[in-house]
């Protein structure tokens, strides 16, 4: 049997799914459909197919939450690859395609997005693995989904003949249809929605993209032979940032004549919309999704997700309510796709809410902001069993610091402290001081910081664990 090679694209914001879903934390990091994070889904779905150790393919700034999502689930992977910029599907898989064959490696890949439901995932491997001689012998391979409705949410794909093994012939590729052609297309019985799905050998990508997008390939090529290893993770050399940006659809499926299109039965749902995972949650007998400290009365056919406050709806039919630290989304059910339009002017009108929570995941834990004002701001800090903050110093400002659990060695100038809960230590401005976990269990800190500038970047490293220059926006 061919050499299975996933690769998993954990790129995208999932703007649609904002305020949950935002830049800095994206869909794939959520748990929307189970316990786990969309992402820990993928990879235990395709660690079924008993195949190689996936690649991921991540944006820079994620990747230390890559890392920690794959560690909570103990699923390894066999490369971690990092995009300075985004530039679409095509060259991310390009990227991955390209780093299997610098390896010397030839495997059939399957690239699959990262935030996706599916609700068999047995179902899922039979079917891929149904199309690995198709693939193998350079057959470049799509997945369809038939249509449950007339969605307008989902591009699709017309299949033609008939071939052998279930195959079909690919037609043509459609966008994102008007309500009116949606109907029509689910109506001639030919339309597929587009999963997003694929499988071909990785050298058969490469000719591919070497025939239609030559630009990107030699982007690609370069980036990989002038990359170079940082931990657990690839760091394309920056040629990379000149590929073109295209979609796999786009920029290679819709153009060559060895696409073939295998269906997909398995309660596939990109979960695209709020109302999409509506449709995948549980609902109680007025169809009802409802998440956290919610009361409902008179209300049917809602979903309601609260997160730090009590949230109560009266006499209200198919809405979708959000409600996050910083953010309360309202929409009717009907208009959920159009989220995405108004993360757009929120970043328009310089709105931090269309990047960033209130909470921000750093490779060694976390901190949310409690309370800012002038000259002064409150965070809540929590360092992660075994981790610990930069060795660094602040020009504009001072810090103190009060343990609230667990114990903190912090080092402060030249002296070394350990504190329990309870006990507190102060920073002065221009100090160099860090502060480890050496526990077993999260410790958490209460930091005020006082000074005439409290910005981000307002930081000088002199030692860090994880490699970060100066210069990023990060406190620690």
């Amino acid at each position: 049997m061919e050499s299975i090679l996933p690769v998993v694209l954990a790129g995208g914001s999932g703007t649609r799914l904002w305020p949950l879903s935002r830049g800095c934390f994206p869909k794939h990091f959520l748990s929307l459909t189970s316990d786990r994070s969309m992402l820990q889904e993928t990879l235990l779905r395709v660690a079924r197919l008993d195949a190689m150790p996936p690649y991921i393919v991540c944006n820079e700034e994620h990747r230390f939450l890559v890392a920690e999502h794959c560690r909570e689930i103990a699923r390894p992977c066999g490369a971690i690859l990092l995009e300075s910029v985004a530039c679409g599907t095509a060259p991310a898989a390009g990227l991955a395609a390209c780093h299997a064959r610098e390896r010397g490696l030839d495997p059939v890949l399957l690239i699959v997005p990262s935030d996706h439901h599916i609700e068999l995932p047995d179902a899922f491997c039979a079917t891929v693995r149904s199309g690995l001689d198709a693939a193998g012998s350079g057959q470049l391979v799509a997945f369809g989904v038939q249509p449950s409705s007339p969605d307008t949410g989902y591009g699709y794909i017309r299949a033609g003949e008939s071939l052998d093994g279930g195959l079909r012939r690919v037609a043509q590729f459609f966008e994102k249809p008007d309500s009116a052609t949606a109907v029509a297309y689910v109506e001639s019985g030919d339309f597929y929605w587009n999963s997003g799905i694929f499988l071909c050998r990785a050298s058969t990508y490469l000719e591919q993209l070497g025939r239609y997008q030559p630009e990107m390939l030699a982007s690609c090529q370069a980036a990989v032979a002038s990359g170079s290893d940082h931990q657990d993770f690839f760091r394309p050399g920056p040629e990379f940032a000149d590929s073109p940006n295209d979609s796999i659809d786009y920029g290679i499926m819709e153009k060559t004549e060895s696409a073939v299109m295998l269906p997909l039965d398995v309660g596939w749902s990109d979960v695209g919309s709020w109302s999409a995972l509506h449709g995948l949650r549980a609902r109680n007998e007025d169809n009802n999704a409802i998440a956290g400290d919610v009361i409902t009365l008179d209300t049917k056919n809602s979903l309601v997700q609260a997160d730090k406050r009590l949230v109560v709806t009266v006499g209200v039919d198919g809405l979708m309510v959000v409600d996050t630290a910083d953010a309360v989304l309202i929409a009717g059910e009907g208009h959920t796709q159009k989220v995405k339009e108004v993360v757009g002017r929120i970043k328009d009108l310089d709105y931090t809410q269309y990047d960033a929570h209130t909470r921000v995941n750093r490779p060694w834990g976390s901190y949310e902001v409690v309370e800012a004002g002038e000259h002064y701001q409150v965070k809540k800090i929590s360092v992660n069993p075994g981790a610990r903050l930069s060795l660094q110093a602040h020009q504009h400002r001072s810090e103190h610091w009060i343990v609230v659990r667990g114990t903190a060695e912090v080092t402060r100038g030249d002296a070394t402290l350990t504190l329990s809960a309870n006990e507190s230590t102060y920073i002065p401005l221009g100090s160099r001081h860090r502060i480890s976990n050496p526990g077993t269990v999260p410790m958490e800190l209460i930091e005020v910081q006082v000074g005439d500038y409290l910005g981000e970047d307002d930081i000088v490293r002199f030692d860090d664990d994880y490699e970060r220059a100066d210069e990023e926006s990060d406190p620690s």
